[in-house]
């Protein structure tokens, strides 16, 4: 068969099914030609989920006779001065949106630049250009979208899918570009001027309203800038719908970041549920590459490593500091009674220095069954016996600490205390958890050297994969090297584990290969010190003296993510004295 040259017509067919998947797609390409002339205000109207209609109308510089005329050839952008497709500043720059959409539909282009004396109207079907009575930016409309390619419109969803998926897209586009005015359909309105937090009220919802968190780091070693907002633990989705990551300023769906994002929140949020961001990630152009795929969705970082290790240190540390904003005034150095609420526990799998984090404290006279070998659960009525004052000193009163004074217990698994802004209930069970969990986190893991190596056999792609992150691993407790070119052999793990070592080396390989690093054997540490923590804590149920709870509250305020414990539950809430009155009819 002799090879030919393809039409045209059909070579911008091949690249609409690339760049103009659903309507969706055709909008965002719409929208960010807009931004890219300076628009900054852009109204979207659709109807039949786009099917029918999809007009984009901005305030933009509009176009000159001769760029309309050029705007609808292929691989003519105005988004590539310096011919450096690794330096691109615009939202779009490949020069395949307006051709690919134009070969699809019924394509009309209106368009006045100022410079000339009237508008023009661009018929993208016959090519013919005419003069328009369009007097500012640009107006496309794009009519009968796959008309012409009828087994494209087989794929689409339903109208309201296919306008939800719009509404995605302008939503990452308003997020993207606070300073431009978004309007769809006139029903959804993301007005030009909100603050940043507005503008993310107005994509998520009233209710992560002082629920989110600020974001606002810069590398020591490189030049990366992370801003933005995260959600508080406790503000969680079913899926990742709320999740917007900007890359210099552009929407993407990074793997690398996502992962990052859930290490993250690994301790204090099930693996099932999503927390919310709107985060932005700026670094130099010449360190990530967008031309990873036509719809520029997907970056690809220079350095991924370390790009997720700033990610997850960064979050993490705006995590930690959930609890109250006003436990940094009250540390260690604060006159606050250095107590500890613990409970010793049956056993451990860590070193001796990991172990003594368990012993009860040296003030306390702690008698308790534990010691015997039951769990903390078996007898509620053997309890600590708290001899030492825990009150605090130097006119620091528990009365003004973030959790209060405790007031009394409710039905033996809820603390119930009172602080200068009102009522504060605390749940026993989840605070001890994450104070055990964060002291286990902390310290060093017992490692177990092995006689006789485990010996794994993999793929030799898969050996080279798990030696690439061998000193994440070594971090972990795990010491693996080559044995031959088709196998690992382990020869030294974390104390008291059993792992299948064949599955956790091929899903370890596959997440390196797929995104530079793997989480998975942190996962599993993770879960390993959350079991613990949760076996040996205080449970609900058990009575406690005032002390004992007063002690646990001073623990909760010094421990990092203490808002949360490592389920992603509630350790407490706060009810102020202004709803109270309300509730009470005072107010």
């Amino acid at each position: 068969m002799p090879i030919r040259v393809l039409p045209d017509f059909l070579i911008n067919q091949i690249a609409a099914g690339e760049v103009v998947e659903r309507p969706a797609s055709a909008v965002k390409e719409l929208v960010e030609n807009a931004l890219d002339a300076g628009a900054n205000e852009i109204i979207i109207d659709v109807v039949d989920g786009g099917r029918t209609l999809i007009s984009v109308i901005d305030n933009g510089g509009g176009m000159s006779r001769i760029d309309l005329a050029n705007c609808i050839l292929r691989h003519a952008t105005s988004k590539l001065p310096s011919d450096d497709l690794l330096n691109i500043n615009y939202m779009g720059f490949r020069g395949e949106a307006l051709p690919s959409i134009a070969s699809v539909s019924d394509m009309g282009i209106d368009t006045f630049n100022g410079a000339e004396e009237n508008g023009w109207h661009l018929d993208a079907k016959s090519g013919e250009i005419r003069p328009s009575s369009w007097e500012s930016g640009t107006r496309i409309r794009v009519e009968n979208l796959f008309a012409n390619t009828p087994a494209r419109l087989k794929f689409l969803h339903t109208d309201k899918s296919e306008l939800l998926a719009i509404l995605d897209v302008v939503k990452r586009l308003a997020l993207s570009r606070v300073d431009v005015g978004f309007v769809l359909n006139n029903k959804w309105r993301f007005p030009r001027g909100q603050s940043l937090m507005e503008r993310i009220v107005s994509v998520m919802g009233e209710d992560v309203r002082g629920q989110m968190l600020e974001v606002d780091a810069h590398s020591s070693s490189s030049d990366m800038h992370l801003h933005g907002f995260i959600s508080n633990p406790v503000l969680r989705r079913a899926s990742s719908v709320d999740q917007y990551l900007f890359v210099n300023g552009r929407p993407v769906k990074d793997k690398v970041l996502v992962t990052a994002l859930r290490a993250a929140y690994m301790d204090v949020m099930h693996a099932r549920e999503f927390p919310l961001c709107a985060l932005y990630f700026d670094l130099p152009v010449q360190n990530v590459d967008v031309n990873v795929s036509p719809s520029k969705t997907e970056v690809h970082f220079l350095e991924p490593t370390h790009v997720r290790a700033f990610f997850v240190k960064t979050l993490r540390d705006v995590l930690s500091q959930t609890l109250n904003q006003n436990v940094a005034i009250h540390g260690a150095d604060s006159g606050v009674s250095n107590s500890y609420f613990q409970i010793p526990p049956r056993q451990t799998f860590f070193n001796n220095n990991f172990a003594r984090v368990c012993e009860p404290h040296k003030d306390f006279n702690l008698q308790s069954d534990v010691c015997a070998g039951k769990r903390p659960s078996d007898d509620f009525d053997s309890m600590p016996n708290f001899e030492q004052n825990t009150t605090t000193t130097n006119d620091v009163s528990e009365f003004d600490l973030p959790l209060g004074r405790v007031i009394g217990q409710l039905n033996n698994k809820y603390i119930l205390a009172e602080n200068k802004d009102g009522f504060v209930i605390i749940d026993q069970h989840a605070a001890h958890e994450r104070i055990t969990y964060e002291k286990l986190r902390l310290n060093e893991i017992k490692r177990q050297p092995l006689l006789t190596p485990i010996v794994v056999n993999l793929k030799s792609e898969d050996v080279d994969a798990v030696l690439m992150i061998s000193d994440e691993l070594a971090a972990s407790g795990l010491h693996v090297d080559a044995f031959g070119d088709s196998a690992i052999a382990v020869f030294e793990k974390p104390a008291d584990w059993d792992l299948n070592w064949e599955n956790c080396f091929h899903e370890i390989a596959d997440e390196v290969r797929a995104y530079g690093h793997s989480s998975r054997l942190g996962e599993k540490l993770h879960l390993k010190l959350a079991n613990y923590a949760c076996h040996h804590s205080v449970r609900a149920g058990r009575k406690l003296s005032m002390d004992e709870m007063n002690a646990l509250l001073r623990d909760i305020e010094r421990t990092e993510r203490g808002g949360e414990c490592n389920h992603g539950r509630p350790v407490y809430k706060v009810i102020p004295i202004s709803d109270l009155d309300v509730m009470f009819e005072r107010a």
